[in-house]
């Protein structure tokens, strides 16, 4: 199933989403136009065997490998999920949290996927984790919104409107289980599913325990208090 739209736009200009973006296509451009394409990756890519817990600076690749990807449809497709999703959140939880806490699920999957493979020299790169994380919150803020999504049936494929709970939740079940049967494979590359659990996983936590704080700042907003991002 592949999002095409949401059925609520957000009020506010989603900021922090469109420079994220811009941030990623820049990025991009810069990994297919450098000299060395393999030295680039290698330097900002979350190499496990890399990091090293006494040296704080072998961290830095826990942030900068969400901002590489490993080529066309991967940036696509995590920039469109982003672009579907990201902005009804950022609403909900004002600019600077939210970049926080994008990044913060970038962290915790690149960490979830570490986890996996400590001595792995195979690099991990893209955005998913963090993408994943801002899926994660729109399920809890947002499970009855409208979500018009293609589904694939080679010549017969179909849009329809699904409930944003049914599509993410699938979505997420899709992940548990390509990540338990990736597990024996995970020495030799591929998708890092594990990231995607770990971000997924915290920014519905995340939401879950601010959700009643800014149930009650909109309701205030609502009554004509201010209401400020």
């Amino acid at each position: 199933m592949f999002p095409l739209r949401d059925s609520h736009k957000s009020h506010k200009y989603p900021l922090i989403t469109v420079i994220v973006i811009l941030v990623n296509a820049f990025v991009f451009g810069l990994e297919l136009f450098v000299l060395d394409t393999e030295g680039f990756i290698n330097s900002y890519a979350l190499i496990p065997a890399n990091v090293d817990f006494t040296n704080y600076i072998t961290f830095t690749p826990f942030i900068t490998s969400q901002f590489l990807h490993a080529g066309f449809l991967h940036i696509i497709s995590n920039m469109w999920f982003l672009k579907i999703f990201g902005d009804n959140v950022e609403e909900r939880f004002g600019h600077i949290k939210y970049l926080l806490i994008y990044l913060f699920s970038g962290v915790v999957g690149g960490l979830a996927q570490y986890l996996l493979s400590p001595n792995s020299d195979i690099p991990m790169l893209g955005a998913s984790g963090a993408v994943a994380g801002i899926l994660g919150a729109y399920l809890v803020f947002f499970p009855k919104h409208q979500i018009e999504t293609l589904i694939p049936f080679g010549l017969f494929s179909r849009i329809v409107n699904l409930p944003a709970s049914l599509m993410l939740i699938y979505w997420f079940a899709t992940q548990i289980f390509s990540g338990v049967g990736s597990i024996a494979i995970a020495q030799i590359g591929g998708v890092a599913w594990f990231a995607h659990i770990g971000g997924f996983a915290t920014g519905w936590i995340i939401a879950k325990f601010s959700k009643g704080d800014i149930v009650g700042i909109v309701d205030e907003a609502e009554e004509g208090k201010s209401l400020d991002y």
